[in-house]
C-alpha cells in the first residue's frame, strides 16, 4: 500500500477528535502555516509557545521515567528497554514515540505509555534516530499498533531501514532533513554514528532527544566516536556534538545512559570544547 492510499485511509482517523496540535498529516495534504513548506506530513515551522513548555518533576514507575508539567503540555517519558532507551514526547493527548528499541520492546514501550495515561492511539509520530536494530528494531511491532502514525528516519538511513509494512498497510518510514519538524519537534541532522543520524529538539520545553550521537556513563557526556566499534565516521561524528552546542535546550535525553536533566546545553558545549575544532 502506497502513501497516497494510506493518506486516504486514515485522515478521517487522524482528523476526528485532534485536541490542540495538527502536526502530523499523512501523506503531502498536510496544512502548514502561511510561509511554511510541507513534505510527506513534515512542516519546516516550529509551533510557538502554545505547544510547549517546560518540564516539571520527574518520576520513575516499573522501568521507565516520566515528567509532570504544572500546565499540562509538552512532558517526555522514558521507557528504560535495559541498555537502550526509548522516549515519549506528549502534549494535548497526543504522543510522538522517538526510536522503538531492540526487537520485541513495544510491550515495555506500551507500559510507558500506560504510566503516563496513553495508549498507542495516542501516537501520532514515531521518530527514529537512526538505522541500528537496537532503535529501529521493534518498528514494524510498533506500526501495527501505533495505527495513527507515521515513521520518520533521517534521510541518510531510508534505505537502509527499507518498507515498514505492518499487517494493516502502515507503510513508511518517512525521510526527514535539517530543520523539518515533526510533531512541534525540530530534526538536526546528526550524522556520524550512522549517515542519516538525527537528533530532535522542542526549542520551548528545552529538551534534546540526541539518539547515539552522544551518550553517558555515570553521568559524564561522551561523542558517539567514543565507541568507534559503532560508529561509522569518528570526525563527522564529534562535529555533530558541535553543531548540538550551536543550541539551547535543558534536558538531554540519550539512548544509552541516563538523561541529564539539567544544564544540558552547558555540558554539550563543554564536550565540544573537549573534542576541539
Amino acid at each position: 500500500m502506497g502513501l497516497d492510499r494510506l493518506t486516504t485511509r486514515r485522515a478521517a482517523i487522524k482528523d476526528m477528535g485532534k485536541a490542540g496540535l495538527a502536526i502530523v498529516v499523512f501523506g503531502t495534504a498536510c496544512t502548514s502555516e502561511p510561509g511554511s513548506t510541507t513534505l510527506a506530513g513534515v512542516t519546516s515551522t516550529v509551533p510557538g509557545d502554545d505547544s510547549t513548555t517546560s518540564v516539571g518533576v520527574t518520576s520513575t514507575t516499573a522501568g521507565s521515567t516520566s515528567t509532570t508539567s504544572p500546565n499540562g503540555q509538552t512532558q517526555w517519558a522514558r521507557a528504560n528497554l535495559g541498555f537502550v532507551s526509548a522516549y515519549i514526547l506528549y502534549r494535548n493527548n497526543e504522543a510522538a514515540l522517538v526510536d522503538t528499541g531492540q526487537a520485541g520492546a513495544e510491550g515495555d514501550i506500551e507500559a510507558a505509555l500506560d504510566t503516563v495515561g496513553l495508549g498507542w492511539d495516542s501516537v501520532t509520530s514515531v521518530i527514529l534516530t537512526h538505522k541500528h536494530g537496537d532503535h529501529a528494531g521493534s518498528a514494524m511491532a510498533v506500526a501495527g499498533l501505533a495505527t495513527n502514525s507515521n515513521i520518520y528516519v533521517g534521510e541518510g538511513d531510508l534505505a537502509a531501514i527499507g518498507p515498514i509494512e505492518s499487517d494493516d498497510g502502515t507503510q513508511g518510514p518517512v525521510s526527514v532533513r535539517d530543520g523539518d519538524s515533526v510533531f512541534g519537534l525540530e530534526v538536526i541532522e546528526t550524522p556520524g554514528h550512522t549517515p542519516g543520524s538525527i537528533s530532535v529538539l522542542d526549542r520551548t520545553a528545552g529538551i534534546l532527544v540526541a539518539g547515539d550521537a552522544m551518550n553517558t556513563t555515570s553521568g559524564a557526556l561522551a561523542s558517539a566516536s567514543g565507541n568507534p566499534q559503532f560508529t561509522e565516521d569518528l570526525a563527522l561524528a564529534d562535529a555533530s556534538v558541535r553543531k548540538l552546542a550551536g543550541f539551547d535546550f535543558e534536558i538531554v535525553l540519550v539512548g544509552h545512559g541516563e538523561p541529564i536533566l539539567t544544564g544540558g546545553s552547558d555540558e554539550v558545549n563543554a564536550l565540544a570544547e573537549d573534542l576541539g575544532a
